[in-house]
């Protein structure tokens, strides 16, 4: 460390300072969970600094035995968690300590609601790990050297939680962090010995490191003679045994759920989990953990995702997400590998034939999971449709393998309820399907209520015929690739001509009529909107509704073509299909009309209207709106 760097104070960036005060005013009800991410996090530094002495054993400085100390004073009311793991040099000390380099924190602080009971549950999915100190520490001095580097290169950061911190040179003997916390006067607990190592038997046992201790002294009797003073002895206090490497008949639901909290860094429990232990033609033993909420950068592409992975109980990293594919990205846990390589990197994960084996039964595992999760019902499924259902639905794009099973975990809304709850199955659909049926049928909109009211429906209430109504953003690319399920092809209701096994031979023969005598009107129609429709064409399918738009069997969904629009991506040319009901009033008056003008204006006028009640937008409002005031003049007698 060179003599002219002296102490620096800096100011904490803003989205940690917010956090800062956010947490310590609503997380109170729960302070001894900062003891649990200290500890954490030295079990991560460890972890870290045992896979970079796999290819530089010189890091260990002559000391390989890992472990995590913590250290209690009741009367300066003080504790301090310390470990011998990677360490951190100053550039990293102001990086990790005075900002949160953290995808998605922006729509984390919008999500904020002022509330301190709710703020408390999205803090604790945000994750909030060293700035947990400041629960229970009005200051706190971290005193850290990175593994490797001279004595003279140790660093000391310090701050009181508030507006900033500083950091200055500090020479450290031993490698890795120590943390030491002076306590707040109300928080004085922590600072005796049996609290905390309830604390740390209660959310620590399942860390691979001993997390040590000062052993008790033990009782001297009054007429003993004087002893020599002994050195401190020290103590495991947890089980040190990586829980995943135990029977699951020895791990109870509570070292679950604390491991779970431990890989995610979420406060909330796990909604399910599957431990399981492969002996065969690859041999690995993997914990999966399906998390209750979405973390706030799920939609971030680019956010860090995947298993923790270990070989041979040796931590290699964290978001290895060659074990998962993207549409699972939500899935937390470990995978520990007896057959890949101690030095392997992501690019040999990504060409590794035992990845892509266990990739693939990984997979299965999870959507064996869900489905488990779904066959029992209730609130569970339901919650995770909420938090998850979106992502899900890319599945049947990515993983053509899998797709059956995929589509029966999705769910949608239908006419069956009318709700806007997305809770039937397609297996549901399809055991409610009439005799005939042969298709399933869906609708695609841009939000649920047009979905719902959409004219496209008509006929279907009619007859009696359920049709599932989809308003996410990713449904119409996922019914691309979805096509059919249990043996049943999905039908776009908006799409092609429609075709009905449910019509009978007098309704056939019906429609017939109606095109032959609406030739004429169709014909002038098609005049007048050319360049806007590829056609017009008298349809059965409304009831209600003068005309309604219909895109052709070939081409892109009105829904997919507007979200390309609104990325600034090319989209082909196409025109809508004007499908026309030569019975309503309107268009009986439409075709009574003898001025071609005015026959103009009013088809106009339809074409316009269809294409709202699509949930689209006018090429022209304005135009849309002088010829519907022309027309309420011209009715009024004006």
């Amino acid at each position: 460390m060179t003599a002219d760097v002296k102490k620096e104070t800096m100011g904490f960036q803003t989205e940690a300072k917010q956090l800062l005060h956010l947490m310590i005013h609503s997380l109170y009800s729960n302070r001894e969970i900062f003891l649990r991410e200290l500890i954490s996090n030295a079990s991560d530094a460890i972890d870290k600094l045992r896979f970079a002495a796999l290819s530089n054993e010189a890091l260990l400085e002559g000391q390989g035995d890992y472990q995590v100390q913590v250290d209690v004073d009741k009367d300066a009311r003080t504790i301090t968690i310390a470990d011998n793991g990677i360490g951190m040099n100053r550039d990293e000390v102001v990086e990790h300590l005075g900002t949160i380099a953290k995808s998605g924190t922006a729509a984390f602080m919008e999500s904020l609601t002022g509330d301190q009971q709710k703020d408390s549950q999205l803090i604790g999915q945000f994750g909030v790990g060293f700035y947990s100190a400041f629960i229970v520490a009005d200051r706190v001095e971290v005193h850290t050297r990175k593994a490797g580097e001279d004595a003279d290169q140790g660093v000391v950061w310090e701050s009181h939680g508030e507006s900033e911190f500083s950091v200055e040179p500090r020479d450290k003997a031993t490698r890795g962090t120590s943390i030491m916390l002076f306590l707040k006067d109300d928080c004085e607990e922590f600072a005796d010995d049996f609290r905390v190592r309830s604390v740390i038997k209660k959310y620590s046992d399942h860390i691979s490191v001993p997390v040590m201790m000062l052993k008790p002294a033990a009782p001297v009797a009054e007429d003993a003679e004087e002893q020599t003073e002994q050195p401190p002895e020290y103590e495991a206090v947890n089980e040190a045994t990586a829980l995943w490497t135990r029977s699951r008949t020895e791990i109870s639901d509570d070292e679950y759920n604390e491991f779970y909290k431990h890989v995610s860094h979420d406060f909330d429990e796990p909604l399910t989990w599957s431990h399981n232990k492969v002996e065969g033609k690859f041999d690995y033993t993997s914990l999966l953990y399906i998390p209750k909420r979405a973390p706030f950068d799920m939609w971030n592409r680019d956010m860090a995702r995947g298993l923790k992975l270990y070989v041979q109980r040796t931590f290699i990293m964290d978001d290895a997400e060659q074990f998962l594919p993207l549409y699972l990205r939500f899935v937390k846990g470990v995978v520990d590998s007896n057959d890949l390589p101690l030095n392997v990197s992501r690019e040999i994960l990504q060409q590794d034939a035992a990845v892509e084996s266990m990739r693939s039964a990984l997979t299965k595992r999870v959507l064996d999971m869900l489905s488990k999760l779904a066959k029992k019902g209730g609130d569970d499924y339901a919650g995770f449709w909420k938090e998850f259902g979106q992502v899900l639905k890319e599945g049947p794009a990515e993983d053509f393998a899998n797709k059956e099973k995929i589509a029966g975990l999705l769910r949608f809304s239908s006419t069956h309820t009318d709700a806007p709850e997305q809770d039937q199955s397609l297996e549901d659909y399809v055991q409610r399907m009439q005799e005939d049926q042969e298709k399933i049928f869906y609708v695609v909109a841009e939000n649920f209520n047009t979905a719902k009211n959409s004219p496209h429906l008509e006929v279907f209430r009619k007859k009696g015929i359920e049709v599932l109504l989809l308003c996410d953003r990713v449904d119409d690319w996922l019914m691309n690739h979805l096509q059919e399920f249990d043996g049943k092809a999905f039908q776009d209701v908006a799409r092609g001509a429609l075709d009905l096994a449910a019509d009978t031979e007098e309704e056939k023969a019906e429609q017939e009529k109606l095109q032959k005598e609406s030739e004429a009107l169709v014909e002038r129609m098609t005049k007048v909107l050319e360049g806007k429709v590829a056609e017009v064409r008298a349809t059965a399918r409304l009831t209600d509704s003068p005309a309604c738009l219909v895109v052709g069997e070939f081409d892109m969904g009105a829904q997919m073509r507007r979200i390309m629009e609104a990325a600034g991506q090319p989209v082909p040319d196409s025109k809508p299909i004007l499908e026309i009901n030569p019975g309503h009033p309107l268009l009986e008056m439409l075709d009574q009309e003898q001025d071609e003008d005015q026959f103009a204006e009013l088809s106009a006028i339809v074409f316009d209207q269809a294409n709202l009640a699509e949930g689209g937008q006018l090429d022209d409002p304005a135009a849309y709106v002088s010829r519907l005031n022309k027309l309420l003049l011209t009715l009024s007698g004006r």
